[in-house]
């Protein structure tokens, strides 16, 4: 195996036996053969496109097979073995109908024609031989950014996959995604162009994050500022973490009336600031402190654990029987819950002992999407003029387990007294109990959501540069970033497509990037690693100053 897609591989190089993530080898082989039967299926879609043939169903399989190999998505070899078949089925399908249409389908080899073989041993010996080094002679920098594209590719299809549940879907999202994915196999590509699709990735990300956003809140509505206990309730007990609020939104009413109360764990807090979720009196709080092993925080629950999306390394035995998946994520052993009908997760959570008294812990506050923060834009502005406000930082991206990721704690908590934070995405849980205080009523900590929220973000900072007659690069705001896995990666580059500039990204700079790429993106963009919170905060002031 070879895998160097998070941030957390191994000795910042590759994982080459078993994944860091807890994926075994042969599990990282059979995504690497679903990520070629991918690109097989890309090729057919794009030619069928050219004569008016295309295939929702097909699309949505693209995005879901495309999910499932996220960091921490789906260790399930058997999933991925199904996915594989699918992918094939529907290539094979597509090709039919495009050939039908005086579509070209005259592909000689390679992905648009291989077969997978039958049993799993068997086909992750045939993934095996396809992963990221099938080619020894490749260009460094062309494989470079294959992958970049390939990885911002994943984390468009998470998004688009959870706007699709809600409703929301836009035909070009799948166009590119096609297109981008046959372009990683096109030997006629080189550097620029594979450059320039990485941007459009991004540009493609930012409409995918819109549907999600537009998803979520026209049905749960637009996120209000709301304080969120960390504390329990005594009583019968069910966890929700990951990102699928639709998932959320099923248990709550299927467990209104059963003396459950719901928490929320990791990037589903911000729930708690949707009008229509919190309006559930059983929806209690956030179980988790700042900062602890998410492992140990799960077995610790006394009730039942639903996972909608990767959070989450492969579960430990102690509660592996408590824990139930959803949509495409998947580990061997645990239970699966097609569809909406949680039945199964509310008998597991009323047989199990619940906390058996209340636990009193602080409260954070959530909800500070573009609508609350916009609310209060001049007031905002007022501040920065009268220079009660220095600056922003968003400080914000995912969070893992590897060293280093304290520069962010440390950061928020050395930033200038008269500047703002605005975070998202899980990242916050290193600092985001810390009471930094306020500045003229305005909170020094403005949560914006989860990682898909930077759309939320991105609208903020395009406001308050209209409302400066300014770009956003001129505003006083700075972008320190980490990041983890491929969500993370589309996020990026939806930022620099939008040509922002001096971005300050870490623990580590990602491992398959190359020296000369990582060049062209300093000259172009002013990207850089974190150093130390106290030098990047000394360089910051001194540009601004």
């Amino acid at each position: 195996m070879f895998c160097y897609q998070c941030e957390q591989t191994s000795k910042g190089q590759g994982c080459t036996v078993n994944g860091v993530c807890g994926k075994t080898g042969e599990v990282a082989a059979l995504q690497d053969l679903l990520i070629y039967a991918l690109k097989g299926l890309a090729m057919v879609a794009n030619e069928g496109r050219k004569v008016g043939i295309s295939d929702l169903e097909t699309d949505r399989l693209s995005i879901g097979a495309l999910f499932a190999t996220l960091t921490n998505v789906n260790f399930d070899g058997s999933d991925v073995a199904k996915f594989v078949e699918r992918v094939v089925e529907a290539r094979d399908a597509l090709k039919k109908r495009v050939d039908g249409a005086g579509g070209w389908t005259n592909f000689a080899q390679g992905p648009a024609t291989f077969i997978p073989l039958s049993g799993l041993a068997v086909m992750a010996s045939q993934g095996a031989g396809l992963g990221v080094l099938a080619n020894p002679e490749l260009d460094a920098d062309i494989r470079a950014l294959r992958e970049l594209l390939t990885y911002g590719l994943k984390g468009v299809a998470a998004y688009a996959y959870h706007a699709a549940s809600l409703g929301q879907e836009d035909a070009r999202v799948y166009a590119f995604i096609h297109e981008a994915l046959a372009a990683t196999v096109d030997h006629q590509i080189g550097v620029p162009e594979l450059l320039s699709l990485a941007l459009r990735c991004g540009e493609i990300n930012l409409r995918a994050m819109e549907l999600l956003d537009a998803g979520n809140t026209s049905r749960f509505g637009h996120p209000v500022p709301t304080q969120v206990p960390l504390g329990a309730k005594k009583g019968k007990a069910i966890l929700v973490s990951g990102h699928d609020l639709l998932d959320l939104e099923a248990v709550l009413k299927q467990t209104q009336g059963t003396g459950i109360s719901v928490y929320t764990h990791g990037e589903m807090l911000p729930a708690h600031g949707y009008p229509v979720l919190k309006a559930y009196p059983h929806f209690y709080g956030h179980y988790g402190t700042a900062w602890q092993n998410q492992t140990k925080e799960f077995g610790e629950f006394p009730g039942a654990i639903l996972m909608t999306t990767n959070c989450l390394q492969p579960p430990r035995d102690s509660y592996r029987d408590n824990l139930f998946t959803t949509g495409v994520v998947g580990w061997p052993g645990v239970s699966h819950i097609s569809g909406h009908d949680f039945t199964p997760l509310i008998q597991k959570a009323l047989a199990m002992p619940g906390f058996d008294r209340d636990l009193v812990r602080q409260n954070v506050t959530v909800g500070f999407a573009r609508q609350a923060v916009l609310g209060v834009a001049a007031k905002v502005i007022d501040a920065v003029k009268a220079k009660k406000i220095s600056r922003f930082y968003l400080v914000g991206g995912c969070d893992g387990a590897k060293t280093g990721r304290n520069y962010y704690t440390e950061f928020v908590q050395q930033a200038p007294k008269d500047s703002v934070i605005l975070t998202l995405g899980c990242g916050k849980y290193r600092f985001f109990d810390q009471d930094l205080g306020n500045i003229e009523g305005i909170p020094r900590l403005l949560d914006v959501g989860q990682c898909n929220d930077a759309y939320s973000a991105i609208q903020i900072a395009g406001a308050l540069a209209n409302a400066f007659n300014c770009g956003v690069n001129d505003l006083p705001l700075s972008l320190v970033l980490s990041w983890y896995e491929q969500k993370a990666v589309a996020i990026l580059l939806s930022l620099l497509h939008l040509g922002i500039r001096n971005i300050r990204l870490g623990p580590t700079l990602p491992a398959f990037i190359t020296p000369s790429i990582l060049q062209v993106l300093v000259d172009k963009f002013a990207i850089r690693p974190v150093s130390t919170p106290a030098q990047d905060l000394k360089d910051i002031q001194a540009v601004a100053h």
